[in-house]
């Protein structure tokens, strides 16, 4: 079956919402998410979105915090445009049903604003600990009264259909004009037809052992823009959340960083402060530093875990600022009004992906691409806390404004496109091949390509992501597709990225950090690293 729309959006989270509520009043708009529309990376987001929104703060402030912390190679034009444009796309969330928690000073109502590492001032706007939660219902909601936007779930993007593809012409400035699709629950392959293509597919943490990320994060847009010959930047820059909670039973709960924010100190096991060793921010310095600090004391000390300790602050206020991690944690045992609560880091987000320019534009026309998903330029080698949900919001915006004034002039364009073929493939009755391959990937990402690196242990993993590729693009092609395989090849594709990125980038800066170049090279390496599949 063909489905024809004038915007089609391969995800459901804050940008995906955000640019489909507003393609909606230009045209129709397909929403393709490969689980329920609510299951997303925002709806786990729990700290907030960063946000000039204080008497005392300042966009310069916000812009150099930003700056500071990706070590060097954020774009400051991009960094500067987000910040300043941040405060109009919160107004429009508040208007589209956003309810920020709020406080009140001095007989004034305002907004209750946190602080997280790297900030120098409170400016993260949040909903209790759910902001994710809370941004989800509201912009699902709001779609739900577009009649312009038709949500397909269970719908799980394959690859990207370019026009030199269904034409069979070389084209040195090719496009995107649709996707293959797979319906999940009935079994079969739709094709996906538009004028514009835009990926908010979030981002890749499955690609590691431990992950804060939910269990759809496997970077499918990323693998996708790569096979159809985008660009892709700064895929070593993976950013470890340094405090999710240490429990067997707690499949990686988050443990937000606005917890640091409000007092709480990072400990050893004796219950002595560590931090002050490796920054002067201690516990609310960057997150690079402080994964890397702790996984230092780790390995020192041969714990399992260190601790995050904030019972100074009282049950009281831990359970209105705090309500749902408190309660989880009290779940597994741990009283924040009374407990140090185990924490270990784990990978959390990617601060590189498909390379876009200042309206989300990839290098491939018709393509574009918002949220983590994107390498903008906003994050550099580290990404500033609570920038993400602010980044995916304003890119959302720019991407609209960049489409909706091309749209009328080709609308009527018409392609026609081949339907899907599976080229013989079989039913497969050897799943545990899929099942395998997706714990070694994510094996050897986590044990070689991790926090700390080495150009051996890069080597290593590259040598394993490579067998473990050929093996799963043979099955790929032998037998029918299934979401469990599509997931498989995707985070096999993206980990050959992170470690082709991480073997080019002959330094230490940010997230990246590799024994053998343990120093900051500015002379050669404050530039970005984009690498291209090339075309056969």
């Amino acid at each position: 079956m063909e489905i024809q729309s004038d915007f089609l959006v391969i995800g459901s989270g804050i940008a995906g919402f955000c640019f489909a509520i507003k393609a909606a009043t230009r045209g129709t708009v397909a929403i393709v998410t490969k689980k329920e529309q609510i299951e997303s990376s925002t709806n786990y987001a729990q700290g907030g979105i960063a946000a000039v929104t204080g008497e005392k703060d300042s966009f310069e402030s916000h812009i150099n915090d930003t700056l500071t912390t990706g070590a060097g190679i954020c774009n400051e034009n991009v960094a500067r445009f987000v910040v300043t444009e941040g405060p109009d796309r919160i107004k429009e969330l508040i208007e589209w049903g956003v309810e920020f928690s709020l406080t009140e000073i001095n007989r004034s109502t305002v907004f209750d604003l946190g602080r997280e590492g790297g900030h120098s001032h409170r400016r993260v706007l949040h909903a209790k600990d759910i902001t994710g939660r809370e941004i989800e219902r509201a912009l699902t909601a709001k779609a739900a009264t577009e009649n312009n936007i038709t949500i397909f779930e269970n719908h799980f993007a394959i690859n990207l259909i370019l026009a030199s593809t269904v034409t069979g012409v070389e084209q040195k400035h090719d496009r995107c004009v649709g996707a293959y699709v797979f319906d999940v629950n009935n079994g079969v392959v739709h094709t996906f037809k538009a004028s514009f293509i835009i990926l908010a597919t979030g981002g890749a943490g499955k690609v590691y052992l431990v992950t804060t990320n939910p269990d759809i994060a496997t970077g499918d847009g990323i693998a996708m823009a790569y096979r159809a010959g985008a660009q892709i930047a700064n895929m070593e820059f993976i950013q470890f959340h340094p405090t999710c909670l240490y429990h067997p039973e707690a499949k990686s709960f988050l443990i937000s960083e606005a917890v640091r924010g409000e007092g709480g100190v990072l400990k050893l096991k004796s219950g002595r402060e560590f931090m002050d060793k490796y920054h002067t921010m201690k516990s609310l310095a960057p997150r690079d530093v402080v994964a890397r600090a702790i996984d230092m004391e780790l390995k020192k000390s041969g714990d399992e875990s260190v601790f995050l300790d904030i019972t100074h602050k009282g049950r009281d206020f831990l359970t209105r600022r705090f309500p749902t991690i408190y309660d989880r944690c009290l779940e597994f045992g741990f009283d924040m009004a009374q407990d140090m609560i185990p924490v270990v880091p784990a990978a959390h987000y990617i601060c590189g992906g498909i390379f876009v320019n200042a309206y989300g534009e990839t290098t491939i026309n018709r393509l574009l691409a918002c949220g983590e998903v994107a390498c903008t330029g906003l994050h550099g080698a580290n990404r500033l806390a609570s920038n993400s949900l602010l980044e995916a919001v304003v890119f959302a915006h720019r991407a609209f404004i960049r489409v909706s004034g091309l749209l009328p002039g080709i609308k009527d364009e018409s392609l026609a496109i081949p339907p899907w073929d599976p080229k013989g493939a079989t039913e497969s009755d050897e799943s545990v091949v899929v099942s395998h391959n997706w714990d070694e990937v994510r094996s050897s990402m986590w044990n070689y390509v991790g926090i700390v690196r080495t150009n051996k242990r890069l080597e290593r993993a590259r040598r394993r992501i490579d067998l473990i590729t050929q093996e799963i693009m043979e099955y790929y092609w032998n037998f029918k597709i299934t979401r469990d395989l599509l997931e498989l090849r995707n985070i096999a594709t993206v980990a050959k990225l992170i470690i082709e990125c991480a073997q080019q980038r002959k330094e230490s800066r940010g997230l990246h950090y590799n024994l053998d170049y343990p120093r900051r090279d500015d002379t050669e390496w404050r530039r970005n690293t984009i690498i291209q599949k090339k075309r056969t």
